[in-house]
């Protein structure tokens, strides 16, 4: 059986760095109120001038450097993003153009906050059909420009950020201990449209808008959504919670993480964490997460990874991965 194995990681965070304390002083909040609602502390924030595509491009460039891979060795670039440069070409396209890749195809994916999942299936699919053996997956963000930083419910959650992955075809037995992604189960759900989205928009409003949240609904409904799309992945391949090695979870919020793992009876030993000093960076958050717990050494070869995640739409996924 022809599978798509995860071969490299790659990440890019801005240089600047805004604490809690800092944003206690723009609006009416406290670090001590942003950690016990959260879990973060700090978070990153684009430049003046950095574009999405130079975020996503930064990452890339890291995972094609650990792959040992030259861009035109990739196929396809699948990028993963709400906050694209432009309404359009799609910023996927202005990666390939800045990575110097001749051949090939680039598109986006907007799915929000579970876009990286949405990146990965899709590029999963086009690798085991055969129409493409290398593939790059990046999900990035500049969530900054989208935020209202008079609305403290919001502006001290999401931040910006970029991660990247390579997926190289490979053959496997057709089994849940072959590499690479054994299954992966995405949804949607557009009746929750009005607890997450922005409000703006080319068609709406002529304006990019601000995003809007519902934070206790969207609470609410992520931790039985993820809780259930795990089970999902795990009934798919005939595994147990047990055999996960790592939960790599979206990093939205840390009471969200604990309420999931609680859920999954999972060791917080086996979740990886970084929402307190990344924020939510949205579509970047999995590949990001991901990125630290293959350069620190925890993700060990062989090894079993739930990846999930929930975003506007509502729309929410999980992937499961043999490193």
């Amino acid at each position: 059986m022809r599978r798509s194995v995860i071969t490299a990681t790659g990440s890019y965070l801005p240089e600047r760095i805004l604490t809690n304390e800092e944003l206690s002083k723009m609006v009416d909040t406290t670090d001590e109120w942003i950690v016990s609602r959260s879990g973060i502390r700090q978070r990153h924030i684009a430049a003046d001038g950095e574009l999405t595509s130079d975020l996503a491009t930064h990452a890339a460039k890291a995972a094609l450097e650990m792959a040992g891979l030259a861009a035109d060795d990739i196929d396809l670039i699948v990028l993963a993003t709400a906050t694209p440069d432009e309404t359009f070409p799609a910023t996927a396209t202005v990666v390939q153009k800045n990575l110097g890749m001749k051949g090939g195809f680039a598109f986006d994916i907007q799915a929000v906050c579970t876009g990286f999942l949405y990146a990965l299936a899709t590029a999963d699919n086009f690798v085991k059909s055969g129409q493409a053996n290398k593939a790059l997956v990046i999900g990035a963000e500049t969530f900054s420009r989208i935020i209202d930083w008079t609305d403290r419910t919001t502006c001290v959650l999401f931040a910006d950020g970029a991660g990247a992955i390579i997926l190289e075809a490979e053959e496997g037995d057709g089994t849940s201990g072959d590499r690479g992604i054994l299954t992966s189960h995405l949804h949607s759900d557009g009746d929750k449209h009005d607890l997450l989205y922005v409000d703006g928009g080319p068609s709406s409003t002529q304006s990019t808008g601000f995003l809007r949240m519902e934070g206790k609904e969207v609470f609410r409904h992520a931790v039985t959504n993820l809780a259930s799309v795990v089970h999902e992945a795990l009934e798919a391949t005939g595994l147990q919670t047990s055999d996960i090695d790592w939960l790599i979870p979206h990093q939205a919020n840390k009471r969200i993480i604990d309420g999931t793992g609680r859920k999954l009876k999972l060791s917080s030993e086996k979740v990886i964490l970084t929402v307190h000093k990344h924020g939510n960076t949205s579509a970047a958050s999995v590949p990001l997460a991901l990125d630290e717990a293959v350069r620190d050494g925890r993700v060990q070869r062989g090894q079993l990874l739930l990846l999930e995640a929930m975003g506007g739409g509502f729309t929410w996924g999980s992937a499961l991965v043999r490193w």
